[in-house]
């Protein structure tokens, strides 16, 4: 077979990557969600995530949680709180999440912790993902430079929390705004 007969295989599906506390669910400032009963989710999740798996997208949480690290909490506890959080999108949302990808990493040089790009890369591997037709959503600095870096659009979400606003591919004032862009 010649070079001109070869065929260049598809672009996977995209995603839509999703930070955890800030975005998900209310982010305890100062702590980390331990346990379910901490867990608040957040407006426009259930909404969102329906709508984006209706539109094609993949839906995965790309999170740092560095309590498990620091002995917080366990890893048990974390699955646990992302198994209960999943439960309940199911109940509400009639969808979960395709994917949780974390990084318990305490050193903030870490290669895998935001704002290094690994996690979004693992999942673009392990799903075959194309990042170029993907978002990056995160209430952070170190979100939106991990989707930067990882190639795909951004979109910063503002909240109660917000300092500085990082120049993001788009700014949402609230988790559903996404869904004009998508």
């Amino acid at each position: 077979m010649t070079d001109i007969h070869r065929r260049t295989p598809d672009p996977g599906p995209p995603a839509i990557f999703f930070d955890r506390d800030g975005v998900i669910n209310a982010r305890i400032l100062g702590g980390y969600v331990r346990h379910w009963n901490e867990f608040e989710l957040l407006p426009g999740v259930v909404e969102t995530l329906r709508e984006v798996k209706r539109r094609g997208y993949l839906a995965i949480i790309i999170t740092n949680q560095r309590g498990v690290g620091l002995g917080i909490m366990s890893e048990a506890d974390l699955a646990n709180v992302h198994e209960e959080m999943q439960n309940a999108l199911e109940r509400e949302a009639g969808v979960r999440f395709d994917d949780i990808i974390y990084c318990t990493d305490t050193d903030s040089s870490s290669t895998r912790r935001k704002p290094a790009p690994t996690m979004l890369f693992e999942a673009a591997e392990k799903w075959h993902i194309d990042l170029r037709n993907s978002w990056m959503i995160g209430d952070s600095m170190s979100d939106i430079e991990a989707g930067k870096r990882a190639g795909t659009k951004t979109a910063y979400l503002i909240t109660q929390h917000s300092e500085e606003i990082p120049k993001a591919t788009k700014i949402l004032h609230k988790l559903t705004d996404i869904l004009a862009f998508v």
